[in-house]
């Protein structure tokens, strides 16, 4: 896992490297241009200019990311590339290790060009062959200035390559929605660690590839006190090992389904092939009796469980002493997909999630049964992974989607301290929030998954995992990002627009296969 910092965090690790462990803030700035300078020579090669003479040109403001640019404009003049600087401010602006590094970049005869005519910097940007984009840090904060903002513009205008340093000029370094125009990236070289807003659903359209620069400060010390982090591949792969010749059904757990009602089998049914795709030994939904039929048809290689019904087709709460009985037999629940919300039904789906004595996953409909009810959570036996979308969490939380929205990580990270439970907001990088308050980053998953039944695929990877006998948190994180990467799979199969919940599902051997580098 990666760290992944606030710019308040980043501004912490920069002050203990400087006065706990003595590295001057030059050494600093130094060791992150060096290494933008790096990856801006590789993405060179990787772009075609093989040759030297590389036309780049290298926007600075008078920060310290401007200090970076100017380190990036001497290694790269080193390198044997053409290199212009252009300053968005007076030379007498800059202080400190900026106007250090300022000073260095002139000795080796790289001048600096004043930006104060928008069309002469609109003539030199169409005539590079690469942008620098060195304007704004993560220390900016609410709109770029005036002539900020115009470079910023002309950027994007320019049709040219980007590479921002740290984080595109204009794009919040905490994931807040941007105020001003954003630079469009192609490559974006951060320091020390990943900024929030670059993962971000901002970051995700501005940053481009983001690769990370070590600027010399220990990886231990760099990660102290980080409690947010993104997920890696490597991540998921340690959970699934070779399967041993030995192995057989009753290894890989047994999961009770309880979902679906007459009009909304097919959630049920969803779900249960995941869950099956997701390597769950024995799977069996219990389901209304009307609904059990048409969900035993779809589902060849699970068992199903007709059980009591409402008037209105779905399960209803005199159903809770046979749901118990088979629980009791089984090693993980997974409970929501298609339930409907008839009174009766919402009493039996909290009677399963408050008391059952197996680790469960709760999802749509399970989710609205718990509205004004959350106190009980703490109390479950087991424990309890809850996946809402945005929706679903406002209703749970009793505000609007807006403030959900607002502040992804915090909400997520309050919710799971106080009631003590696993839960993933979904949605573009969701996330994923721990009792003991660590939150995890997804990095996969496309807009063509917003298709109604992918949260019910997500449902049967997870509960999956849970019968499988993994800890909470990794059958969680394990399932959020297989679930995302099968889905990226099947888009890059068959287009986000044409993506449906069934592709997923078909790409989930691929993701396992793609993450543990097996066939």
């Amino acid at each position: 896992m990666l760290p992944v910092f606030t710019a308040e965090e980043m501004r912490r690790v920069d002050q203990r490297a400087i006065r706990e462990l003595g590295i001057p803030g030059a050494t600093l700035m130094e060791n992150a241009g060096r290494g933008a300078a790096e990856q801006i020579l590789a993405e060179l090669s990787t772009l075609g200019f093989s040759r030297r003479g590389v036309r780049v040109a290298i926007l600075c403001g008078k920060g310290g990311n401007g200090g970076d640019g100017f380190v990036v404009a001497r290694w790269l003049k080193r390198a044997g590339h053409r290199v212009e600087v252009f300053l968005l401010a007076r030379p007498d602006e800059l202080r400190g290790d900026a106007a250090l590094k300022h000073r260095e970049m002139e000795r080796r005869a790289i001048r600096t060009r004043v930006v104060q005519d928008d069309t002469d910097l609109a003539r030199a940007l169409a005539d590079a062959d690469l942008v620098v984009d060195a304007l704004l840090g993560t220390g900016a904060r609410g709109a770029p200035a005036p002539a900020i903002a115009r470079a910023i513009e002309q950027i994007n205008a320019s049709g040219r390559p980007v590479v921002s340093l740290d984080i595109p000029s204009g794009l919040p370094a905490d994931g807040e929605a941007p105020a001003g125009p954003v630079v469009r990236a192609l490559l974006t070289t951060t320091f020390a660690g990943i900024k929030r807003g670059l993962i971000g659903a901002h970051g995700r359209d501005t940053a481009g590839r983001v690769e990370v620069v070590d600027i010399g400060v220990p990886p231990a010390e760099v990660a102290r006190g980080i409690a947010t982090f993104l997920l890696q591949a490597a991540d998921v792969a340690c959970h699934f090992p070779r399967r041993p010749r030995e192995a057989h059904k009753g290894s890989y757990g047994h999961l009770l389904l309880v979902a679906g009602s007459v009009g909304k089998t097919g959630a049920a049914a969803l779900a249960a092939r995941a869950a099956m795709r997701a390597g769950a030994g024995l799977v069996t939904v219990a389901t209304a009796h009307s609904a059990q039929p048409v969900v035993a048809s779809l589902i060849v290689e699970a068992m199903s469980e007709p059980a009591p019904e409402t008037e209105a087709g779905s399960l209803a709460l005199k159903a809770r002493e046979r749901l118990v009985e088979l629980l009791e037999q089984r090693d993980a629940l997974a409970v929501g997909p298609g339930l409907g919300l008839d009174e009766d039904t919402q009493t039996l789906a909290r009677a399963l999630v408050f008391e059952g004595r197996r680790p469960c996953a709760v999802d749509a409909d399970a989710l609205t049964a718990l509205v004004g009810h959350l106190e009980r959570l703490r109390s479950a036996p087991a424990p309890r992974c809850l996946t809402p979308h945005p929706g679903e969490m406002a209703r749970l939380l009793g505000v609007s989607v807006a403030d959900v929205q607002r502040d992804r990580i915090q909400t997520v990270r309050e919710f799971a301290t106080r009631w003590g439970v696993h839960v993933v907001l979904k949605g573009a990088t969701s996330v994923i929030g721990t009792p003991s308050g660590v939150v995890l980053l997804n990095p996969t998953g496309n807009p063509g998954m917003a298709s109604g039944g992918t949260g019910d695929v997500l449902t049967g990877v997870l509960g999956a995992f849970l019968a499988r006998g993994l800890e909470a948190i990794d059958a969680l994180a394990c399932a959020v990002y297989l679930h995302g990467l099968a889905g990226d799979i099947a888009a890059a199969r068959h287009g986000q627009e044409s993506l449906i919940a069934s592709d997923v599902v078909e790409a989930l051997p691929s993701a396992f296969a793609a993450v543990s580098g097996r066939d």
